[in-house]
């Protein structure tokens, strides 16, 4: 951020904005975001680091199953680790659907289930282990720590940080980066700003959006 503001020239910056999402423009670049097409499991947002089928084929199973619990949140990480690893004993792990399908398997075995894909019980079985991918590849909280204290530097005095988060652990991120720097940050925003049922109606995919503001002081 600091190097983007001096490569610019930029000056008096009265705000700035985060807006951690990804934009559906992504999905049509067939980087293996979305688990309803098959496409490659890239998931980078640019071209440099490694792959999510780097990550799925090589990272023992350990790391595996830190990532999907840790970044995701998913209740059968373990579960779904170990098949990952079962599974590309056999050959590479490449698309998405190859993925999908390791998912759903462990899915049908842990609920005793015989549903077919396309899944119909609600929040597809997919969704965490794809979101822990996403953000693994692309170091996204790394990225979130380090740019919140550039952000800081840059912006002159009074002006103010706005962070809109899709993820519980991007919100937790920037609470206790704003409180931990109240001496330099005066909180705006005591609670998270949610959006209003009247969005929502059309915007469904902002469900989960939460919109924290700091002012530098």
């Amino acid at each position: 951020l600091e190097k983007i503001v001096e490569e610019t020239g930029l000056k008096d910056i009265q705000a700035i904005l985060f807006d951690l999402g990804w934009s559906t423009s992504q999905l049509e670049d067939k980087k293996g975001f979305s688990f309803q097409n098959k496409e490659k499991l890239d998931m980078r947002y640019g071209d440099k680091g490694k792959t999510a089928s780097e990550l799925v084929n090589n990272l023992p199973k350990d790391e595996l199953d830190f990532i999907f619990r840790r970044y995701g949140e998913e209740k059968f990480s373990n579960k779904i680790a170990r098949e990952i690893v079962d599974k590309r004993e056999d050959s590479p792990i490449e698309t998405t659907n190859q993925l999908v399908d390791i998912i759903l398997k462990v899915y049908r075995n842990k609920l005793n289930s015989d549903k077919e894909v396309p899944w119909t019980g609600g929040t597809h079985p997919a969704t965490q282990v794809f979101q822990a991918l996403r953000i693994a590849v692309n170091k996204e909280l790394k990225s979130l720590k380090q740019a919140l204290p550039q952000a800081v530097e840059v912006l002159d005095n009074l002006g103010r940080i706005a962070v809109i988060s899709f993820h519980s652990l991007e919100d937790r991120i920037v609470k206790h980066f704003f409180k931990d720097n109240e001496d330099r940050l005066e909180i705006i925003t005591k609670s998270p700003i949610t959006p209003a049922e009247s969005e929502l109606e059309q915007n469904p995919k902002a469900r989960s959006a939460k919109l924290r503001v700091a002012e530098k002081i």
